[in-house]
């Protein structure tokens, strides 16, 4: 008899389901797929990145026994960080923006990580969690700052894994590729392994507000307007693994439009996502009317909304934004 057993946290991460997107598929008349990251083991696409950047750590002896993986991280990968860490016998040091949802904060510390919180500034502020991550880690004794924006292991992860899961569950049958962009690994390595299958694939970028990445598909520089509620998405520089990305086109997303359709898969289909997901369908759903029926949309579903329930499912704070 033939058994599925898992070695172990990191034997768990990948392999997720590509579910079709009910209501939107109905809707449009195409096929709006998304893939089920939220169901790897730490919770959220991150887990990939995460593990890749270990294994490639300590491929290169980055990373020797009893060390420290420091990160600067919105939350997802630094939870996917402490889980594989936890597993391997590492400590991890984590610094994140206190702007992120209390739910993602306690996770952290629930699971063993030293949690530093610093004030939400730009990247080119000393003060950024990135920046403050990377002087951690260089004054830190055996440590590894893990880099997830600039370490091409993230990209990686997705160009070996993500990408060709996708393919087999698709049977290759693709036409958009759209997601959202944080360090640009989820998006980057998956299109570049798409494009490599069929340069007709098209790969779109989903923005938030608040983002210059539709800025710099639509004109090749970074300008950024207005804001947003989403946590871990949106950035302000090209990133080394946004380098080279194949962006055929950029939609952006408003706040108010993302909540509607995590409000409408929570209601019609049983979805219960985070913010990253509502910018992710909403620009899904707007490619799939745009280019009428019967067409296949792919993209990722990243983590679920039990992380944001004191936020984006909190009315008090929906209000407080004027997004209620």
């Amino acid at each position: 008899m033939k058994t599925d057993i898992r070695n172990g946290f990191i034997d768990t991460i990948g392999n997720t389901p590509l579910i079709r997107i009910r209501s939107l598929s109905e809707e449009t008349g195409c096929e709006i797929l998304g893939k089920a990251e939220f169901l790897n083991p730490g919770g959220s696409v991150k887990d990939r990145a995460a593990l890749y950047i270990i294994q490639d750590a300590e491929k290169k002896g980055l990373l020797k026994k009893g060390g420290t993986v420091v990160e600067g991280t919105a939350g997802n990968t630094g939870i996917g960080l402490t889980h594989i860490c936890n597993a391997k016998g590492y400590k991890t040091i984590i610094v994140i923006p206190e702007t992120q949802s209390k739910e993602k904060i306690e996770m952290l510390r629930t699971l063993g990580a030293e949690v530093i919180l610093v004030p939400a500034v730009p990247y080119s502020d000393p003060g950024n969690y990135v920046r403050v991550s990377e002087r951690i880690a260089k004054e830190t004794p055996n440590s590894l700052w893990a880099n997830q924006f600039d370490n091409l292991a993230n990209r990686q992860a997705h160009f070996e894994t993500t990408g060709p899961e996708i393919w087999n569950q698709t049977q290759g049958k693709i036409d958009v590729w759209t997601t959202s962009i944080g360090t640009g690994g989820t998006y980057a390595g998956t299109a570049l392994y798409f494009k490599s299958k069929d340069p007709k694939i098209r790969c779109v970028v989903a923005d938030p507000y608040g983002s210059g990445v539709y800025s710099f598909v639509k004109s090749g520089t970074i300008s950024i307007e207005g804001s947003s509620i989403t946590e871990g998405i949106g950035q302000g520089r090209i990133t080394n693994n946004m380098e080279g990305m194949p962006a055929d086109d950029a939609i952006r997303i408003h706040d108010k439009v993302a909540l509607q359709i995590l409000q409408k898969v929570l209601k019609e289909d049983g979805l219960f996502m985070g913010g990253s997901v509502g910018i992710n369908l909403s620009a899904a759903f707007q490619i799939a009317k745009e280019l009428g029926r019967g067409h296949t949309i792919v993209t990722v579903l990243c983590d679920t909304g039990t992380k944001y329930q004191s936020k984006i499912y909190n009315p008090e704070f929906l209000q407080s934004k004027g997004l209620l």
